[in-house]
């Protein structure tokens, strides 16, 4: 029912295949995710959905109208909110405070998983763009690492949107497609995908249901 659901990352590790082939894996703590609100398109709101949550926090640091709505449900303050759509046959099949784990997933499923990219300051263009340093002989003086020339003189007289120059890098959201889930330990509450997700050891990710499919081969 549910196609996606909160998560922790907690790191990468390796597996070996039947074959004894080594794969590379990012284990994610998903869940507990609460349900903290039911619509249906039959009251005000006018269309299927849930509200879920995860994680929690104190409750003075939530406002008064999150009070209100988790007082309502009886579930502790959440300090991860998302409304999730669903269909009318799956939100006559659940109910606030109903809580939704790893059992959502299974081994060999596709999913997509967003996360926030490590956040790296202020950077120069070698390190932000991936650009090569100029030589450091025959009169080079003191750009060993600077961007260059940005443009022409009188025209435009300007430069151009979009030029790649030194700036904030990283701390932006980031989604990896189509990663197969490798194996699924409900117990723990551990979902392992194959490959890299952005984002730090212990940061919030959004693991749900692959948007796209893999293309057969021609």
């Amino acid at each position: 029912m549910a196609n996606g659901l909160f998560g922790r990352k907690v790191g990468m590790t390796q597996i070996f295949g039947p074959e004894g082939n080594r794969v590379p894996v990012t284990v994610l703590q998903v869940g507990p995710c609460p349900i903290v609100r039911v619509k249906t398109a039959e009251s005000s709101d006018g269309y299927n959905a849930i509200l879920i949550g995860f994680g929690t926090k104190k409750l003075k640091h939530v406002n008064k109208p999150q009070q209100g709505l988790f007082a309502k449900a009886g579930i502790e303050p959440q300090a991860h909110l998302r409304e999730m759509r669903v269909s009318a046959e799956d939100v006559q099949a659940v109910e606030v405070g109903m809580i939704l784990d790893a059992s959502a997933f299974q081994a060999g499923q596709r999913v997509d998983v967003v996360g926030t990219t490590k956040g790296r300051g202020f950077t120069g263009v070698i390190k932000r763009h991936n650009m090569h340093e100029p030589k450091a002989t025959h009169g080079t003086h003191e750009v060993f690492r600077h961007g260059g020339s940005l443009g022409t003189r009188t025209t435009p007289g300007r430069v151009f949107l979009g030029k790649k120059m030194a700036g904030h890098y990283g701390n932006s959201r980031v989604s990896t497609q189509n990663l197969l889930v490798s194996f699924v330990d409900v117990e723990k509450g551990l979902v392992a995908v194959r490959g890299s997700v952005p984002g730090a050891n212990g940061g919030i990710v959004w693991i749900q249901e692959a948007t796209k499919g893999i293309k057969a081969p021609v």
